[in-house]
C-alpha cells in the first residue's frame, strides 16, 4: 500500500477506527504532519482534535539524526543507542535538551495561546503521525498522556517499522498501523506527496470545522 497523500492515510486510519464512533475519543496528532492525518480521523469519527507537542532533539553536528525527543510537562526521552554511537556529551545532550524546552515553549504559545491542551483524563485518546521512523517523539507523547492520566491509549500510525511499532505497543492499550515495515527506511517514500506543513497550515486544520455530529463535546 502506497498513500497518495496525507489525507489519504488519515482516511485509512479512520476505516479502522470506525467503531469508535459513539465513544467520545479524542484524537491528538503530532505536529505538523501528524495533524494533517489525525485531521481525517477526528472528522470520520466526529471526535474533537487538537495537537499534541513534542520535539525531537537533534545529534549535534549530525541534522538528520535524532537522539530523543522532548514533551510537555518536562518529558524527556533519549535513543541510548544512538547517543552512543555517536560519543553524545551529557552536556551536549543537555544542551540540545533545553534547544528543544526552549522550542516547545515557542510552540505552546502559539498552537495554544488561549486554553490548555484538551483535558484527556478518564479519556480514550487517538494518538496519530503521519509516519514514524525513531519513535523518540511517539515516546514523548505517550509519556505525555500517562502523566495527564488518559485513560486509553490508541496509536494509530499509516507507516512504521515493525520493531519500533512493537517496542511502543508495550505503552499503548492498541496500535493501528496499515504499513508495517520489516526494514527501516524513508517513510516518506510510502506517500507520494510527503512535502512538509508550516504552523500556519497546521492551525488552520486545527480550526477547521469538523464534520457535523449532532453531539456535543464537553
Amino acid at each position: 500500500m502506497r498513500f497518495r497523500d496525507r489525507r489519504e492515510a488519515g482516511q485509512t486510519l479512520a476505516a479502522r477506527l470506525h467503531y469508535l464512533r459513539g465513544h467520545e475519543p479524542i484524537v491528538l496528532g503530532l505536529p505538523r504532519g501528524g495533524v494533517a492525518v489525525a485531521r481525517e480521523v477526528a472528522d470520520a469519527l466526529h471526535a474533537p482534535l487538537d495537537a499534541l507537542l513534542v520535539h525531537k532533539l537533534i545529534a549535534p553536528r549530525r541534522p538528520h539524526l535524532v537522539i530523543g525527543a522532548a514533551g510537555e510537562p518536562g518529558v524527556i526521552v533519549s535513543n541510548p543507542n544512538t547517543i552512543r554511537a555517536l560519543k553524545v556529551t551529557p552536556a551536549e545532550f543537555g544542551r540540545v535538551a533545553r534547544s528543544a524546552k526552549a522550542e516547545l515553549a515557542r510552540r505552546t504559545t502559539r498552537y495554544h495561546p488561549d486554553a490548555p491542551p484538551l483535558p484527556v483524563a478518564g479519556r480514550t485518546v487517538v494518538l496519530v503521525d503521519d509516519a514514524i521512523t525513531t519513535g523518540a517523539t511517539t515516546r514523548a507523547a505517550i509519556r505525555v498522556l500517562r502523566a495527564r492520566e488518559a485513560g486509553r491509549i490508541i496509536l494509530a500510525v499509516p507507516v512504521a517499522p515493525l520493531e519500533i511499532l512493537g517496542a511502543l505497543a508495550t505503552g499503548v492499550d492498541q496500535t493501528l498501523c496499515p504499513v508495517p515495515l520489516r526494514r527501516k527506511g524513508s517513510v516518506g517514500d510510502w506517500y507520494t506527496d510527503f512535502d512538509q506543513l508550516d504552523d500556519t497550515e497546521v492551525l488552520e486544520l486545527l480550526a477547521r470545522e469538523p464534520a457535523a455530529t449532532g453531539t456535543t463535546w464537553t
